[in-house]
């Protein structure tokens, strides 16, 4: 592993190669994002980009490729990104052991 701060599951990696080869695109490389944090915690948003952003971080994990932008990345470290599949297919889930969850609303 590359960068021991987010680390990348077999089965998110396997998933991720299964999408590369899905979408014929060798450069492909998971994209992780947060957006904003309110009662339920962060929110993360994932997606497939072939191209590395100056200021981006690159993890490299499980055989996978997982590239973060400066501002998401301190959100993410520590935390564990990992692939869920069942009857509604399959996503992308984040295990974030520094995140607090709790309204006061």
């Amino acid at each position: 592993m590359a960068n021991a701060s987010i680390q990348l599951t077999e089965s998110a990696a396997a998933r991720l190669a299964g999408l590369i080869a899905e979408k014929g695109n060798a450069a492909l490389k998971l994209r992780a994002r947060v957006d904003g944090c309110g009662c339920a915690g962060f929110q993360y948003l994932f997606s497939l980009d072939d191209a590395v952003r100056e200021g981006d971080i690159t993890v490299s994990d499980a055989g996978a490729t997982l590239v973060v932008d400066a501002l998401s990345y301190p959100h993410l470290v520590g935390s564990q990104i990992d692939c869920l599949e069942g009857s509604g297919g399959a996503h992308f889930i984040v295990v974030n052991p520094n995140e607090e969850v709790g309204c006061e609303c």
